[in-house]
């Protein structure tokens, strides 16, 4: 006899599962270290994706974004990569337990030293630490410390990585804090990846916008289309 998906996802001590989008997607996270956020929907949302894309994912954490995009969009594969090992784990077993262990590969690694094939994605997307390695308190948790700070990877990090991995013509979406955005789009044009669709996100209608949403394409002619700007997280401002 088979064992269920949920057998072999079996949660750890430490973990919670949790469902979303209306109990089509079951997540496994730490229940005190890190736990994804709506920017990681956000991103999973904006990003355009072509039919048979093949996607990576850098900094997957506990997979959400693989698992999104494979819920909602007609990709092709996912290679979600994360250099912590506990949570590639988490994404290994998420992927099973939605049913996605034939679509998602979870490798261990780091992007600095890329065990990646160049060439190979029509789409990379990254969610990555929003503050610079020496601004701040770094978390005690360290799965919440690299999540949130550049402790193992930096933009320029990200940015290289993904110059190696795109195809020509292929797309780098991220989410980064908007008072970066300048710093980002110069280094963006660096590597070639010029930067072509853009979303800012506003926590109200009376705030300074706090995050940006930014797509950009290898090789692309100039061109940058601002997209209406987005309140409240969006049809996420009430859970998932």
């Amino acid at each position: 006899m088979k064992r269920s998906r949920l057998c072999e996802a079996a949660l750890r001590r430490d973990e919670s599962m949790d469902e979303f989008m209306d109990g089509r997607l079951k997540v496994i996270q730490s229940k005190k270290g890190y736990r994804f956020s709506v920017d990681a929907i956000l991103l999973s949302e904006f990003v355009s994706i072509r039919e048979g894309d093949r996607v990576v994912d850098l900094g997957t954490g506990c997979g959400i974004i693989p698992l999104v995009l494979l819920l909602t969009r007609p990709i092709r594969r996912v290679l979600a990569l994360e250099i912590q090992p506990d949570l590639a784990d988490q994404a290994s077993r998420n992927a099973l337990l939605n049913g996605f262990a034939g679509r998602m590969d979870v490798l261990v690694g780091d992007i600095r030293t890329m065990p990646i094939a160049p060439l190979s994605a029509d789409v990379v997307i990254c969610n990555p630490p929003y503050r610079q390695k020496m601004s701040g308190r770094i978390n005690p948790d360290p799965q919440r410390a690299i999540a949130r700070h550049e402790i193992m990877m930096s933009l320029e990090d990200i940015l290289r990585a993904s110059k190696r991995l795109l195809k020509a013509g292929g797309r780098l979406a991220v989410i980064y804090p908007s008072a970066r955005l300048v710093d980002m789009m110069a280094k963006m044009e660096r590597y070639g990846l010029e930067p072509k669709r853009m979303r800012l996100v506003y926590p109200d209608e009376e705030s300074e916008a706090k995050l940006v949403l930014l797509e950009a394409t290898a090789g692309g002619r100039q061109g940058l289309k601002v997209l209406p700007a987005l309140f409240d997280q969006g049809d996420f401002s009430i859970g998932i």
